[in-house]
């Protein structure tokens, strides 16, 4: 491996809590009751939009409409940056992760669908923002994770080969991407992935912490 390349949302920050208030912000403005943080946990897992039409659905007690978590992502965002940060928190063990991988002569890379404009606000207010070669927002490749477009366009600028660049996520959206890249592909089990364990993802490895991904990379 020349590279790691991790996921922002439940694999370096634990952002539920911000992601509910913006959730709760919409759902107010539309006349519904709020959904508690671990409602939310469980819906988070496949991008903003997803996770608007499941929030709106669960809040009406009625299935979830195509099309409406993209029509009101505007809105969300809105409300989205006026909460950034506020709640968000580093994972046990990324800060240690991040400064062994990166000791160890990894480049490193953050891939993650949240709109490109969020990404490296988050990263520099958890004070992790030095060590990232490349950061890959949901508005800069053609095509968004499960796509292999993310990760192919981080490769790209990174000079490699997508074989030599590790993908680190939390969801089948980061393996599916590492997938159709040819990248391999760890995962933490602290993450959302809509609730489901790491065990039901196809990955090549599941890593307690990022302070264990360096160790994996040796083993294997």
């Amino acid at each position: 491996m020349d590279a790691i390349a991790f996921d922002l949302d439940g694999t370096l920050l634990d952002t539920v809590h911000d992601l509910t208030a913006a959730v709760n912000l919409l759902l107010a403005e539309l006349g519904h009751a709020s959904l508690s943080t671990e409602v939310v946990r469980n819906l988070i897992g496949k991008g903003a939009a997803d996770l608007i039409g499941k929030a709106l659905a669960r809040a009406r007690g009625t299935p979830p409409r195509d099309g409406e978590g993209a029509a009101l992502l505007p809105r969300y965002q809105q409300g989205y940056a006026s909460v950034l940060g506020r709640q968000t928190r580093l994972f046990p063990g990324v800060r240690a992760g991040l400064a062994r991988t990166h000791a160890a002569g990894f480049r490193l890379a953050v891939i993650t669908n949240k709109a490109t404009r969020f990404v490296q606000p988050h990263l520099e207010q958890s004070g992790i923002a030095h060590y990232f070669e490349v950061v890959i927002g949901g508005d800069d490749a053609v095509a968004k994770k499960p796509d292999a477009a993310p990760l192919l366009l981080a490769a790209r600028r990174l000079g490699i080969p997508p074989a030599r660049m590790l993908m680190v996520g939390d969801s089948v959206n980061d393996v599916v991407a590492a997938r159709a890249a040819g990248s391999p592909v760890v995962v933490v089990p602290y993450g959302y992935n809509e609730g489901e364990p790491p065990q039901t993802l196809a990955a090549d490895g599941i890593v307690d912490s990022l302070d264990a991904v360096g160790a994996w990379i040796k083993r294997s």
